[in-house]
C-alpha cells in the first residue's frame, strides 16, 4: 500500500464526520431494504453508528444474510433493494439475466476465506479430499474457489462428497464432527479453525488463476427510481473505506471501529485486524478504474460464469456483462464530494 500523507488521512476523517452530521438527503419518505453480511469490512462502521440513514434520509432495514445466494434470491423477489454478495452468486445471477448492478467493489479476497481441514482426519492438502465430506455454501465465493482448488489440483469434485451448507450450519457440522473440512468465511472461519488446519486459502486460490471478490449490488428499477439513494449509499461506504484505507493500524482491538464490526459481524474482536488485512479493500476514487467497475469487473464477472458453466452450476453465458456493472454512481459519489 502506498504512503498516506497526513492531508489525506485528515480529508477520510473529515468526509466521515461529515456525513454522519449532515441531515436527511431529501425530503422524500424513502424506506430501503439492504442485506448485509457478516463479512469482516469497512462499512460495518457507518452501518452501526446510523450514518447511511441519515445521509440517504431513509428509514432502512438491514437483513442479516447468511450467503450471496441468499441476499440475490432475496433480490430478485424484489425483497432487498442493495445487497452485498460475492462474485460467484454475482455471475450467476448476471447470467441468470437478473435486474441487477454492481455498484461498489468491496475488495478482492484474500486470506479471509480458506478451506479448513479438521484435525485427525489426514486431510494436509486439496488432493487428500477424495472421499471426504467437505462443506461450503453453494454458488458462493468459498464454492467457486473449491472446484478451482480441485481443478488445480486434479481432483475430480465427483470424489469428493461436497455438501451444501449455510456458515452457521457449517459450524454446527463441525461441532458435531459430520464434515471433514470447509471452505468458509467468518465468523464460522474462525469457530472452525481452533480444531483444523488451514489447506488453502482465497488468496493462494486466487494465485492459481482463480480470484473472487465482493461487491454490493443494487435492483435495477430501486436504481432507475432513487438514484440519488445509491449514489449517497456509495459515498458512505467510500468514506469509511477511505477512512481505513489511511491508518488501518488505527483499526485495532482497542478502537471503537473494531468494537463495533465485531458486535455487528460476531467475529472475535481480537481477529479483526487480521481478517481486515485478508481483503485487498479499493479506495472509493479506485473504484471507477479499469482495474475494478471500468472494465476488470465485467471481465472478472465473465470468466467467473464460464467457470461456473463449465462446472455445470449455470446453464449459459452471456456474450457481454457490462449491463450488470456500473461506475456511474462511484463517478457521482467522488463528484458530490
Amino acid at each position: 500500500m502506498s504512503t498516506i500523507t497526513r492531508r489525506t488521512l485528515l480529508a477520510a476523517a473529515t468526509a466521515l464526520s461529515a456525513l454522519a452530521l449532515q441531515g436527511p438527503a431529501s425530503a422524500e419518505d424513502l424506506k430501503v431494504t439492504i442485506g448485509f453480511q457478516t463479512v469482516v469490512e469497512p462499512s460495518k462502521v457507518p452501518q452501526a453508528d446510523g450514518v447511511y440513514e441519515k445521509t440517504l434520509g431513509a428509514a432502512i432495514d438491514w437483513r442479516k444474510f447468511d450467503s450471496g445466494a441468499d441476499v440475490i434470491a432475496a433480490a430478485a423477489s424484489g425483497s432487498v433493494d442493495i445487497g452485498y454478495v460475492g462474485s460467484s452468486p454475482l455471475a450467476a445471477a448476471a447470467s441468470r439475466e437478473l435486474p441487477i448492478e454492481t455498484i461498489f467493489i468491496v475488495g478482492l479476497i484474500g486470506e479471509s476465506e480458506a478451506l479448513v481441514a479438521r484435525n485427525g482426519t489426514g486431510v494436509e492438502k486439496v488432493a487428500d479430499l477424495a472421499g471426504k465430506k467437505v462443506a461450503v455454501p453453494f454458488v458462493s465465493t468459498t464454492h467457486y474457489s473449491l472446484l478451482a482448488a480441485l481443478k488445480h489440483e486434479g481432483v475430480d469434485p465427483k470424489s469428493v462428497e461436497i455438501l451444501n451448507l449455510r456458515p452457521p450450519e457449517i459450524a454446527a457440522a463441525w461441532e458435531r464432527g459430520d464434515i471433514d473440512a470447509a471452505y468458509v468465511w467468518d465468523p464460522a472461519l474462525g469457530q472452525i479453525k481452533t480444531s483444523g488446519k488451514i489447506v488453502v486459502d482465497s488468496a493462494e486460490v486466487a494465485k492459481w488463476g482463480a480470484p473472487t471478490f465482493d461487491a454490493w449490488i443494487v435492483r435495477t428499477d430501486f436504481a432507475t427510481a432513487h438514484p440519488e439513494a445509491v449514489r449517497d449509499f456509495v459515498k458512505v461506504t467510500g468514506a469509511a473505506y477511505d477512512a481505513f484505507l489511511a491508518k488501518p493500524e488505527a483499526w485495532n482491538t482497542s478502537s471503537a471501529e473494531a468494537g463495533k464490526i465485531a458486535k455487528l459481524t460476531g467475529a472475535k474482536l481480537d481477529d479483526i485486524p487480521l481478517l481486515l488485512k485478508g481483503y485487498v479493500f479499493p479506495s472509493l476514487a479506485d473504484q471507477a478504474s479499469e482495474k475494478f467497475l471500468g472494465g476488470e469487473t465485467v471481465k472478472a464477472i465473465a470468466a467467473t460464469s464460464e467457470f461456473l458453466k463449465e462446472q455445470g452450476k449455470i446453464d449459459a453465458v452471456l456474450p457481454d456483462y457490462s449491463k450488470y456493472v456500473s461506475a456511474k454512481y462511484v463517478t457521482e459519489a467522488l463528484a458530490s464530494n
